[in-house]
């Protein structure tokens, strides 16, 4: 009716412009010749006569075929609705049933459908409830299984018309059923069916080749082979031997699920196989399903193998969504003898070095001895380079305040060491930032460093993690090391032209060392005795360094504390809370750690103590339980005998039962 109204209007206005215009030409003819008036009244009087009529039969003509296309349409709007090809219902919203299609009654005839429906009332009326506005609809739009099947619902809540009249907030729901089961199944199978890379390498090959029997080396090498290929094709999938220790591997992704449910289960079978043969062979698994082309997923594997082998080998890795989930990494990283590697990435650095403007070397946050050990053996390379350089630490830290005490006495080093507001001036796009004892961007002593230079070296020797400094132009990262002193220390040597070391910076490379075998007692290695030889040779005081270390009788008695209310679990874990607001709660968590693998039938022991807002974990392993696993579940990293974690936002009680809840996990996956 409106539409009828509007052309009608606008036929009545456009007559109104017609009859003015024949006036002003009947006045004009009137003015000429007075004869001409009454004529011209009586014609101008019958014209709007005329008009009158015409006009009120056009209208009558406009409304009823109006009235006959909107009866059409209303019809139309009928026969769809009654005859919809999808299961239909209206209903109120008390879940009183107005009416249903026969699509609907058949595609649910045995279904009790119910219980979805209220569901579905009971939450779209909370929706409505909250939103204190009126509204007089609500588009609904979702997913539920209904038996075997997904459906997508759409419908509307409306305002019933009789309520609106009596002022009462109640709703009609109009609701479409929409079968997207066959939709869902093609989209998992085009899923599914997307291919997966994988890169499988046999962890340190040459060396483990070499301690074979000759003649065997064909057998072992078949026997390799061949569980790799089996292994593969239980997916499906194809094998390629890219080189003697390295497979390419291409499956669909529906059977990733299968080897994570099976943990990879070819790290324990080459395992065995290394065990019949006594020698130790791993392999490393980089799998992702990351990236629109083959190319792409490669590539990020060939990043997930980095990420393995910086974690030591012996585990697998899949990488998804930018995020990797790992598997396996229970062995001891294995030594590796040769020095080829160390002596490159010397060149290496010495290069770098002499390209930089200045050097900045910097460690991890709460830094401890081998941190600023190390940087101050890379300050000694730097400054035969005749470099500028210096140290960004913190001064303060409970584990090197001695050592700094010592350091400030020597007149050369004078301003080496720097605070974090310092290191900001001295940092440009032109300066060399090494990296030593951490790799984690967020552990640094000093991330924002970070962002003001793409020139960065890394030096560590702990377990990658994911967070690792992923644009370092250099990385000397050996897990099977002890240290990253050991690491520098083997660095000296093969710098070109030689390095002398000054007395301080070789007992502080050696403390470094020292420290982090627990006096050459955990992960010690040939090259470990090796660099403790080289620096040996300097004339170490070790009476000196172990006085740096001692703790106060005050201190030792906060140690006895922890370790006397040790709880047990597991027969073998010991687990200690320390309380106390300490400034060096760092240190006293990581001696009491030590301390309590000292009783007997204790194998791990993990000490949790406040440090401001963090609650900190200083984890202990004899070798049979891996503590960087179950750190690694709660954010934290290290080694297989030695790690840590830092946790924010949680209570130290909470904490402590999160680690409990790991250290079970850790367990399960162990005993499955």
């Amino acid at each position: 009716m409106s539409s009828s109204k509007k052309m009608f209007e606008t036929l009545v206005s456009r007559t109104k412009i017609y009859l003015v215009i024949i006036l002003i030409l009947l006045v004009i003819l009137c003015i000429n010749n007075m004869n001409f008036i009454i004529p011209s009244i009586i014609v101008y009087v019958i014209i709007i006569a005329y008009t009158y009529f015409a006009n009120n039969k056009r209208k009558n003509e406009i409304s009823e075929k109006l009235q006959d296309l909107t009866l059409t349409v209303d019809s139309a709007a009928k026969s769809t609705l009654i005859n919809s090809p999808l299961p239909l219902i209206i209903l109120e919203t008390d879940g009183n049933i107005i009416w249903r299609s026969s699509k609907f009654v058949t595609e649910f005839a045995n279904i009790d459908i119910n219980n979805y429906i209220n569901d579905l009332i009971i939450e779209t009326r909370k929706e409505i409830e909250e939103n204190k506005e009126e509204q007089k609809s609500k588009t609904i739009k979702k997913e539920i299984k209904i038996g075997t099947k997904t459906y997508k619902i759409l419908g509307e809540f409306v305002k019933s018309k009789n309520n609106l009249k009596k002022k009462k907030s109640e709703y009609m729901l109009i609701i479409y059923f929409m079968d997207q089961t066959e939709n869902i199944k093609l989209q998992n199978e085009c899923n599914n069916s997307k291919p997966c890379v994988g890169i499988i390498s046999v962890d340190n090959y040459d060396e483990t080749m070499q301690r074979i029997v000759t003649e065997k080396r064909p057998e072992v090498i078949a026997q390799i082979e061949k569980n790799i290929y089996e292994w593969i094709g239980e997916t499906n999938g194809i094998t390629i031997k890219q080189e003697r220790d390295t497979y390419i591997c291409l499956f669909e992704k529906r059977y990733l699920e299968r080897l994570k449910e099976n943990k990879f289960s070819i790290l324990d079978t080459i395992k065995e196989l290394g065990n019949k043969e006594k020698i130790q062979l791993t392999l490393s698994i980089a799998i992702s399903d990351e990236g629109t082309t083959n190319r792409e997923k490669y590539k990020n594997a060939v990043e997930t193998m980095d990420v393995i082998l910086g974690r030591g080998g012996d585990q697998a890795a899949i990488r998804q969504n930018g995020r990797y989930q790992f598997f396996g990494g229970r062995v001891e990283e294995v030594e590796k003898r040769t020095k080829v590697k160390a002596r490159v990435v010397a060149h290496a650095l010495e290069k770098l070095m002499r390209e930089a403007e200045n050097i900045v070397i910097m460690g991890h946050a709460n830094p401890d001895i081998d941190a600023v050990g190390s940087a101050l053996g890379v300050y000694r390379i730097a400054r035969e380079l005749n470099k500028r350089a210096n140290i960004v630490t913190d001064k303060e830290a409970p584990a090197i305040k001695t050592f700094i005490e010592e350091l400030s006495k020597e007149d050369e080093y004078a301003n080496v060491v720097i605070s974090k507001e310092e290191g900001q001036v001295v940092t440009t796009e032109n300066t060399l930032i090494v990296l030593v004892d951490t790799h984690k961007k967020n552990y640094v002593e000093e991330p924002e460093l970070l962002n003001k230079t793409s020139r960065i070296v890394v030096i560590d020797h702990h377990r990658r993690s994911t967070d690792y400094v992923d644009n370092a132009i250099l990385t000397f990262q050996e897990v099977y090391a002890s240290s990253a002193a050991e690491l520098v220390t083997e660095l000296i040597q093969y710098v070109e032209g030689g390095i002398e070391l000054k007395m301080l910076e070789a007992e502080g490379l050696y403390a470094g060392i020292m420290v982090d075998t627990k006096n050459f007692t955990f992960k010690t290695g040939v090259r470990t005795f090796e660099a403790a030889a080289y620096l040996r040779k300097y004339g170490v005081d070790i009476i000196k360094i172990k006085k740096w270390f001692q703790s106060d009788l005050e201190g030792y008695n906060k140690i006895a504390d922890i370790v006397k209310n040790a709880e047990i679990i597991k027969n073998t874990i010991a687990i200690s809370v320390y309380k106390e607001q300490d400034k060096e709660v760092n240190l006293m968590c990581a001696k009491a750690a030590d301390e309590l693998l000292t009783i007997g039938n204790i194998t791990a022991s993990f000490v949790l103590g406040l440090a401001g807002e963090k609650v900190m974990i200083s984890g202990r392993s004899i070798g049979d339980i891996n503590v960087q696993l179950i750190l690694e579940k709660l954010g934290g990293g290290g080694h297989i005998n030695l790690a840590g974690a830092q946790i924010e936002g949680l209570s130290i009680e909470e904490v402590r039962t999160q680690l409990i809840d790991k250290i079970n996990e850790y367990f399960n996956e162990e005993n499955k």
